[in-house]
C-alpha cells in the first residue's frame, strides 16, 4: 500500500514552527536525563532541534542507511491492516500535520511531533527495528482475527508506545507515547504508577485505558531482551486463537 503522499515543507506556517519549537524545548532538557542512550543518540545524529520541523528526506537517508526504514507519508490514523503491512514492510507511518496551540497537551489522534519525535530516533536501534517489524508482521497475519489484534496490541502498546527500559540500574523511557508527553515523561518515571519486569503473557493479558494516563508501565532490560520475546508472543497469539476457534466450533 503506498499513499503517494509527500511532505510539502513550504506548506507549514510560521505557527506550526512555532509549535514545533514549543514541543521540542518542553521536552528536550527532561529527556536529557530521562530517554533511552539510543534515542537520544538517534536525535543527535538526526539533526533535530527546536529551531525547524524535520525534514523527511533527511529521516529516510538516516533510517535507510542505519536499519533500513524509511517514512510512509499518511493522511491519518490508517486501517489497521494497512497500518501493520506498513510496518512489516519497514515503513513508518506519519502525519505531516502539526496540532495546533490549543492542542498541546491533547490529541484524538497522533500528529507529527508524536510520530517524528516520538517514534523514529528509536527505529535506529536494531533489536528494536526487528521487534518492531515483526509486531506488524503479525499484525498484518492477523488482521481480519480480533482476539489476536487485541493482543498485539497490548504488545504495541504496552512496548513501543509506553516502554520503559532499565540502563545501568536506571529507569530510561523508550516508547514514543510517553517522549512524545510533557505530562507523562516525568510521571512514567515516578513513584506513583507501577514498574513491572517485562513479562509477555502479563502484558498480553494486561487491560488499558488509550484515554487516560497510565497506571503500569513494563519495563524490559534490553532492546534485545524485546527482540527476542518475539517466539513467544507468536506462540501465545496462535494458541489464544485456536482455543477461541475451537470454541467457536
Amino acid at each position: 500500500m503506498e499513499f503517494n503522499l509527500f511532505q510539502d515543507y513550504n506548506k507549514y506556517t510560521e505557527q506550526d514552527q512555532e509549535v514545533w519549537k514549543i514541543l521540542y524545548e518542553r521536552q528536550e532538557d527532561s529527556l536529557k536525563k530521562l530517554a533511552t542512550t539510543d534515542y537520544l543518540q538517534a536525535v543527535d545524529d538526526l539533526g533535530f532541534t527546536s529551531r525547524g520541523i524535520p525534514r523527511f528526506e533527511e529521516i529516510d537517508s538516516y533510517l535507510s542507511n542505519k536499519t533500513g526504514w524509511v517514512i510512509e507519508v499518511v493522511p491519518g490514523l490508517v486501517e489497521q491492516h494497512i497500518f501493520f503491512k506498513l510496518l512489516s514492510q519497514k515503513k513508518f507511518p506519519c502525519s505531516t500535520w502539526l496540532r495546533k496551540m490549543d492542542e498541546l497537551d491533547y490529541l484524538e489522534e497522533p500528529d507529527m511531533f508524536h510520530d517524528v519525535f516520538g517514534h523514529v530516533p528509536v527505529l535506529s536501534n536494531p533489536h528494536f527495528s526487528a521487534f518492531t517489524q515483526e509486531i506488524g508482521r503479525l499484525g498484518y497475519k492477523y488482521y481480519d482475527n480480533p482476539r489476536a489484534i487485541e493482543l498485539i496490541g497490548r504488545m504495541y502498546w504496552f512496548t513501543i508506545e509506553f516502554g520503559l527500559i532499565n540502563e545501568a540500574g536506571q529507569l530510561k523511557i523508550y516508547g514514543a507515547g510517553i517522549l512524545s508527553s510533557h505530562g507523562e515523561t516525568k510521571y512514567s518515571l515516578s513513584d506513583q504508577p507501577e514498574h513491572l519486569p517485562f513479562d509477555v503473557n502479563k502484558i498480553l493479558h494486561h487491560d488499558y485505558d488509550n484515554m487516560k494516563i497510565q497506571d503500569t508501565y513494563f519495563v524490559i532490560d534490553s532492546f534485545e531482551q524485546l527482540f527476542q520475546s518475539l517466539p513467544e508472543i507468536e506462540k501465545i497469539v496462535e494458541h489464544e486463537t485456536s482455543k477461541k476457534m475451537k470454541n467457536f466450533i
